[in-house]
């Protein structure tokens, strides 16, 4: 799902939909889309301790920590993201299968 941002925008609905069978991850910003950049060893190894560190704090809350692979949807601006770590206590966000829904 490689576009040029001057000639083509979708739907956030077609960005989820293209999301699901897409072998690369991609932000959706104002109907744009942007391929993202891979991580090194550092970025990922610094990724997985702070979630493991949020995850043993929240150990029994009821927070979920979310690392690389989960979508968060911010609506009220119009974006997906993919943060590196995020965390939600919102019961809402197990009714989402592939992003966590957010407001601002």
């Amino acid at each position: 799902m490689v576009i040029s941002q001057s000639e083509y925008y979708i739907s956030p609905e077609e960005y989820l939909e293209g999301e699901k069978v897409s072998e690369i991850k991609h932000e959706y910003i104002d109907v744009q889309v942007y391929a993202m950049a891979g991580a090194n060893d550092a970025h990922v190894t610094v990724s997985m301790n702070v979630s493991m560190l949020l995850r043993n704090h929240l150990w029994g809350s009821g927070c979920r920590v979310y690392m690389l692979g989960m979508k968060a949807q911010i609506e009220v601006i119009n974006r997906y993201f993919y943060p590196d770590v995020m965390v939600t206590c919102d019961i809402r966000d197990k009714e989402f299968e592939y992003l966590l829904n957010k407001t601002l």
